[in-house]
């Protein structure tokens, strides 16, 4: 017999386990993001087309008002109504990126991620964070996976970043409820800050390049061994990550008042107003779609559009949760090289939102 015909098996014993492994983790991943994603942010999209009118109030004030004195029952207030707003979404997350790390074979997640430039590897990190619909807060654990996983900085930044910045249902959302100037700033300034602020960050601030990542071993997986594998990585990444995420949000909630002072008085001083949105939006915490309330409230009280430009980007985009979540493992030095990045698309939205609204 012909030797190698005999071998000729072989790829597809290699292969089959991978196989099975992309369809668990596209099983887990398509369930959970239409529980806690699709399916409620499409009912929600309905009821704005019927009635097109925002509902619901500015979670930060769950804390208190803006300015106000730290609150030990306003920070646990805000606590418990953010994470009965948020608890489906980030179990979703720890599902899919417990799923990322034991059912997707290594070498394939890099072959689509792991592309030979900075500019690359953010086009498709981005492209893969439109279907999920996370904040800034949810996404951060898959964030942190892919890195652990030897995809390049570049496509972890643009997939952290791309999930709350261009999330499509938040585009609907405000496209709906918000003037087409608002739906167009956030668009073309979201674009420049996940396809192409990453990509700098990630050239100009990562000490270890995507280009010396060699290939790991192609991850096999075993059917068998699959649920303990997932569900041990699962308890991992609640470990190393709910704590964190508990414990600044609660400090978010004590300090709302310092944190985010911005409110109608904003209106008597533009400058100072417009890098305090900046600056501020940057760190404080919000849910998804939560910048609409916030910016609604802000445009009806008079404020200038140059803040609600550096808001509607900078709100969503990024918070001092999530990078307490992701420093560990992108570095601090990426991390707030990407925190300053959102930072400066924030001033570049408020002239924008200026500029179309002359």
């Amino acid at each position: 017999m012909d030797s190698s015909l005999a071998l000729a098996p072989a790829p597809r014993r290699r292969l089959l386990p991978g196989l099975i492994g992309i369809g668990a983790f596209v099983i887990i991943a398509a369930a959970g993001l239409w529980w806690a994603k699709w399916s409620p942010y499409g009912n929600k999209l309905a009821e704005l087309l019927s009635h097109p009118v925002w509902s619901g109030g500015v979670m930060l004030n769950e804390a208190g008002a803006a300015r106000s004195a730290p609150s030990l029952s306003g920070a646990w207030a805000f606590t418990k109504a953010y994470f009965d707003d948020i608890w489906p979404g980030f179990l979703a997350a720890l599902g899919i990126a417990a799923a990322t790390e034991t059912l997707i074979p290594r070498r394939w997640l890099l072959r689509l991620l792991a592309k030979r430039s900075e500019a690359r590897g953010s086009l498709i990190g981005g492209l893969c964070a439109l279907p999920s619909l996370m904040c800034t807060c949810c996404t951060a654990p898959i964030a942190v996976t892919l890195r652990r996983d030897g995809v390049p900085t570049s496509a972890a930044l643009a997939y952290w970043i791309g999930n709350p910045v261009l999330n499509p249902a938040v585009l609907a959302f405000l496209a709906v409820v918000a003037p087409w100037q608002w739906v167009l700033t956030r668009i073309i300034v979201g674009l420049a800050l996940v396809f192409a602020g990453t990509a700098l960050v990630a050239r100009f601030a990562d000490r270890t390049p995507h280009r010396e990542i060699e290939l790991p071993p192609v991850r096999t997986v075993d059917p068998r061994e699959a649920p303990v594998s997932f569900g041990r990585a699962l308890a991992k990444l609640f470990v190393r990550l709910a704590p964190t995420y508990f414990v600044v949000i609660f400090l978010t909630g004590l300090f709302r008042g310092w944190l985010f002072p911005i409110d109608g008085t904003a209106v008597e001083w533009v400058v100072p107003s417009i890098i305090a949105a900046a600056v501020l939006g940057t760190l404080v915490v919000i849910p998804t779609a939560g910048e609409i309330p916030i910016v609604l409230g802000l445009a009806s009280a008079g404020v200038n559009v140059g803040v609600l430009g550096a808001l509607l980007i900078t709100l969503p985009a990024i918070s001092i949760v999530s990078m307490a979540m992701v420093a560990r493992t992108l570095s601090v030095r990426v991390t707030l090289a990407m925190g300053a990045a959102v930072v400066g698309s924030g001033f570049l939205a408020a002239g924008l939102l200026w500029l179309l609204t002359r």
